[in-house]
């Protein structure tokens, strides 16, 4: 299939695929014309690459752990050891990101709750 029918599949704009395959993220074939060709398989891939952007990884993190990631029922299993660790630091890491937005929201409430408007 062409980019444009893997952009109606997906949802995913022709622009953001693009942007994926420079992060190394899609892998198409390319003809001798220059154009690329994809197939069921990145249709799913793409579907992947959302999920774990939505889950809050970076694309260079995602580059790196998508090959050790397959489908088990609704979810994404890792099937390589380091990516646990992996993923469990990026866990860490959202948390603290988390942590400080809480901290950042209860100040602004102090600061609300002193207003004298």
């Amino acid at each position: 299939m062409r980019i444009g029918e893997l952009v109606r599949r997906t949802g995913v704009s022709e622009r953001l695929l693009r942007y994926y395959e420079e992060q190394g993220l899609l892998a198409p074939e390319r003809l001798p014309s220059g154009y690329r060709v994809y197939t069921e398989a990145h249709v799913e891939t793409v579907r992947r690459i959302r999920c774990l952007l939505s889950a809050g990884l970076s694309t260079s993190t995602i580059a790196t752990v998508l090959p050790c990631l397959e489908p088990e029922g609704e979810v994404l299993a890792p099937t390589c050891r380091d990516v646990v660790g992996q993923l469990r630091g990026e866990r860490e890491r959202i948390d603290r990101a988390m942590a400080d937005l809480s901290e950042s929201r209860d100040a602004l409430d102090r600061v609300i709750a002193a207003s004298r408007v």
